[in-house]
């Protein structure tokens, strides 16, 4: 079977009034002192800062069962959790602060950079997303698999959805994060490359053009990993729930083996346009679960579990084959049940009338059970 793996952004917030704290500097040297009580999972040395001192990255191993793949995500919510303890914060798996914030900078040289080139853009990008890594053969099967996910990426974002407030209100979408990422000039969908040296010759053009800052924002909603054997799927916002961080990683897995399966067996990728791949993905960030979705078949508006059904149908014999399918069965009823992110925090909101109270309440459903 592939290996797989997730990288999880986090935001890091008072425990008591879940506003946004600009600790991340503090937590990873508290992780460090304190490595016997702080075991972060992922093999390395420690957990990852990113664009904001409000946010950390975690991650797993490269793993090769869905058990062990769950298992490490839980490990290193918890790890998170205790180094955030340690200087008096919480870990929160929220994909936008619900509470008003002003992000502050982490002060590397290339953070520095995006602010003065991107502007409002870089200042208000305080967003935490989930990317899942899938092992892969050769750069040109990584090509064949991105040319052939690409209708069906956007039910991973509505899944994971968990990003209806921002500064204080309802958006009125259920991953306004997405649409927040969208700013960035190289974000969404891409048309098909067919082969790893096109791909390579579109980045290289890209790069060319001045407007970005380096490869490391290449920010395609899929793209090749450029320092693993992975293609990296980055549509998904963080999931409030760890059980739908590990569905979000089973499907991907099996979206990955059933396109490389189409690569190997000549079928050609599905022709949609990429203006249409954007109707779809902005469909999945203002709907999520609660109403209609693009279908990624037919192109027309169908509901969202007849949608998620289909993309279930694609990957159910790559599900079979890795002994995924019961899992993947019982967490999607699960998510069905309770609802996604989006659903969970309007819940909060509405018992409380108050983004503070989703934060902490988030808080207690973000902890690794």
């Amino acid at each position: 079977m592939r290996t797989f793996g997730v990288e999880e952004e986090l935001l890091l917030v008072d425990p008591e009034t879940g506003v946004p704290q600009a600790v991340s500097g503090a937590v990873i040297r508290y992780a460090r002192e304190h490595g016997e009580q702080v075991p972060v999972p992922n093999g390395k040395d420690t957990f990852e800062t990113e664009m904001q001192r409000e946010q950390l990255e975690t991650g797993t191993r490269p793993c090769t069962s869905l058990d062990e793949l769950a298992e490490q995500i839980r490990a290193g919510r918890a790890a998170a959790a205790q180094a955030a303890a340690g200087v008096d914060a919480a870990v929160v798996a929220l994909a936008t602060s619900p509470v008003e914030v002003r992000p502050s900078l982490t002060p590397k040289r290339r953070y520095r950079m995006m602010a003065d080139a991107y502007g409002v853009t870089a200042d208000e990008q305080l967003t935490c997303g989930c990317h899942v890594h899938v092992n892969i053969s050769s750069p040109d099967e990584g090509v064949g698999v991105l040319d052939r996910i690409r209708p069906w990426l956007p039910p991973l974002l509505a899944l994971s959805a968990n990003s209806p407030f921002w500064q204080g209100r309802d958006t009125g979408y259920d991953s306004w994060r997405q649409r927040v990422w969208d700013r960035w000039p190289s974000s969404g969908p891409t048309e098909p490359f067919e082969d790893a040296k096109t791909y390579r010759a579109t980045v290289d053009a890209l790069l060319e053009t001045g407007v970005l800052l380096d490869e490391g924002m290449i920010y395609f909603d899929a793209r090749l990993s450029r320092h693993y054997p992975t293609v990296e799927i980055r549509v998904a916002d963080v999931c409030l729930d760890a059980d739908d961080t590990a569905l979000m990683a089973a499907l991907v897995r099996a979206l990955v083996d059933t396109a490389a399966d189409e690569w190997r067996a000549g079928l050609p990728p599905d022709p949609v346009r990429t203006e249409l791949l954007r109707l779809a993905m902005w469909r999945a960030s203002r709907s999520g679960m609660r109403e209609e979705l693009v279908h990624p078949v037919t192109r027309h508006a169908a509901p969202a579990r007849t949608v998620v059904e289909a993309l279930l149908e694609h990957v159910r014999p790559a599900l079979e084959r890795s002994g995924d399918l019961d899992t993947v069965l019982r967490l999607l009823d699960a998510l069905w049940e309770r609802g996604n992110g989006a659903t969970r925090q309007r819940a909060s909101y509405e018992r409380a009338e108050n983004v503070h109270d989703v934060v902490t309440d988030a808080i207690r459903a973000s902890a690794p059970r």
